[in-house]
């Protein structure tokens, strides 16, 4: 009879998880989410839309801003090049900030929604910069200086743009994450196809932006750019908001860095004592209430900060209201600090890869304006829609990799995933360093054109080399994001705390933010050392520039630092979240099974 009721028990229970959503979300109403109508892909959807929205505005700017810039502004390449570095790497580290006040005070959706009104704000700013006739670059027609307040709203519309992408990026991304169920096998593996499927929507938006709000700026007018995009963003908008019947929202927990530091300084005070005979020793608090979330499993990395969790004779740790969080931590505690201290050397030698990235919208579009950009006698290309390869690059690689490298790797590794994500980030640095090398090699064969019709004819007003020579360095660096990009989002978001998921996605951000502020910075060091030998590698005119050593240089740094990543790959430990009641300490079987 006990047995029966005991079973009886576990099939209730079973039921209750299937009905009710027990991973600390609440719906629209504040109360426990419903599984059947609310969160995985029916909420994800309203999501995607208005990524695809922000990246279509965001890459029908970026990747032809090089262009207003030289060509409206009249910026020399250096400068412009600089100049969009700089606003992209703002751009992707403005994250940092949304992520944390998201994580910690406002909430992701209620983040989204302000953030997405102030890119709004600087969508609606750049229209009118090229409508209103007093802030509009000339009176008519081109000029050699455009005004001031032009050239000074201009940048305030991008640095708005900036500001809106700082809360929107870290917490829409996570936000649709969050409508995935981590204890639910179905949801989960859901969860792994909704970072693919995510980036399959970006590229889509990004197509789009590269190749036709970017033809209507070179064949129509900036101006008429920019309206179809504000008007599209307000559309998503609303869209976004209608959704949010269907969504699970995670509650601010607080500053998501005070515990943190509190796991430091208990480690500190405690840095005297000796280590437990066994971990299970250590505290933790019993997971008596699901809303106390996910319990971490003990590790053997970073002993010291074990010490935060060791229990002294003269702290009661009988209730959880008796113990002083700056004394004592909880082994989960301790464990989330071990997961962000981690993470610092993976995102240190991600950065590199992150430099590779800044080339396509910068060098690389140059390039393709050097080019005979001619599909028929009558029609020519924008240089930066030649973009686009990337995005068809990286759709390729996201569909093959869901629908046949997944499946099949699941049956031979046995793993969730295919392959773990660092074995999949690294995938996609080797890619990046083979599009530098290809990069390298057109980048020779364009200068040989150029030094060859030079002779031939004089001086030359356009090459005669197809555009379509860049394809392999695009190609190649979209295969490379569609591995190394996607493994990015989903390991920051995956292996950070399950408080600071905002902040992981803007740490994933901030590669590509830290890695365009290097890239300028190499662009300067390399301008000053070569221009004393005589001859910068990256002067005014690309076509007395040697940009082919500068691509060399870069491959040869992806691949030194491809083997530092190697090295820190090979030891690192991922997040072991145990689903069971209480266990500080996992056995070595389940260290074996990581959720990765």
């Amino acid at each position: 009879m006990e047995q029966e009721a005991k079973r009886q028990d576990a099939k209730d229970e079973g039921r209750d998880e299937e009905k009710w959503v027990h991973d600390s979300s609440v719906n629209h109403k504040g109360k426990v989410p419903l599984r059947a109508s609310t969160g995985v892909w029916k909420a994800s959807l309203f999501i995607i839309t208005i990524e695809f929205s922000e990246r279509l505005s965001y890459f029908g700017i970026a990747t032809n801003l090089i262009s207003y810039l030289t060509n409206v502004l009249h910026q020399d390449l250096e400068t412009a090049a600089k100049n969009v570095n700089y606003w992209a790497g703002v751009t992707t580290i403005m994250p940092l900030a949304g992520g944390f006040l998201a994580d910690a005070y406002f909430g992701r959706f209620t983040m989204v929604l302000l953030s997405s009104l102030i890119y709004l704000l600087g969508l609606s700013l750049l229209t009118m910069s090229e409508f209103i006739p007093v802030i509009k670059p000339c009176n008519a027609g081109a000029c050699h200086k455009p005004r001031k307040i032009h050239e000074v709203l201009f940048f305030l519309a991008l640095y708005f743009i900036s500001l809106g992408t700082g809360g929107h990026k870290p917490c829409l991304e996570s936000f649709g994450a969050d409508q995935f169920d981590d204890d639910h096998l179905e949801e989960r593996k859901q969860k792994m196809s909704y970072f693919n499927w995510w980036n399959f929507a970006l590229c889509c938006g990004l197509l789009l932006g590269v190749i036709v709000i970017v033809y209507v700026q070179d064949k129509v007018s900036w101006g008429v750019a920019d309206l179809i995009l504000t008007i599209v963003m307000a559309v998503t908008i609303l869209t976004f908001y209608m959704g949010k019947i269907y969504y699970r929202y995670r509650l601010p927990e607080g500053s998501p860095l005070t515990p943190l530091l509190q796991v430091l300084v208990a480690a500190i005070r405690k840095r005297k004592l000796p280590y437990p005979s066994n971990p299970s020793l250590l505290y933790e608090v019993p997971r008596l209430k699901l809303s106390q979330g996910r319990l971490l499993c003990h590790t053997s990395r970073l002993r010291f900060l074990d010490k935060a969790a060791i229990v002294e004779d003269r702290e009661n740790t009988s209730t959880e209201k008796t113990h002083n969080p700056w004394r004592l931590a909880t082994v989960t505690k301790v464990e989330e600090m071990k997961l962000v201290l981690s993470m610092i050397p993976i995102w240190l030698t991600s950065l590199i890869f992150g430099v590779g990235v800044a080339q396509a919208s910068t060098f690389f579009v140059k390039q393709a304006a050097t080019m005979d950009r001619r599909i028929t006698h009558n029609f020519d290309i924008p240089p930066a829609s030649i973009y686009s390869l990337t995005a068809v690059g990286m759709m390729v690689s996201v569909t093959i990799y869901e629908k046949i490298l997944v499946p099949f790797l699941r049956k031979v590794t046995s793993n969730e995933r295919g392959i773990n994500i660092l074995q999949r980030i690294g995938i996609g640095m080797i890619f990046s360093t083979l599009s530098m090398v290809a990069a390298a090699c057109v980048e020779m064969k364009r200068l040989k054109a150029v030094e060859k019709e030079i002779m031939q004819g004089g001086k030359q007003v356009a090459l005669s080399m197809s555009v379509f020579w860049l394809a392999p360095q695009y190609l190649i660096n979209g295969l490379g994001d569609g591995f190394a990009l996607v493994g990015l989002q989903e390991y920051f978001y995956d292996q950070a705390p399950d408080s600071m998921r905002s902040l992981g996605i803007a740490f994933y951000l901030s590669v590509i933010g830290v890695g365009s502020f290097l890239s300028s910075f190499l662009i300067i060091i390399v301008d000053h050392i070569t221009r004393k030998g005589g001859k910068s590698w990256i002067g005014k005119d690309l076509n007395i520039s040697r940009l082919d050593n500068f691509y060399w240089m870069l491959a040869a740094i992806n691949l030194l630092n491809f083997c530092a990543y190697i090295f820190l790959a090979r030891s690192y430990t991922y997040k072991n979240v145990h689903r069971g009641i209480l266990v500080p300490d996992c056995p070595k079987s389940d260290e074996a099974e990581l959720i990765v």
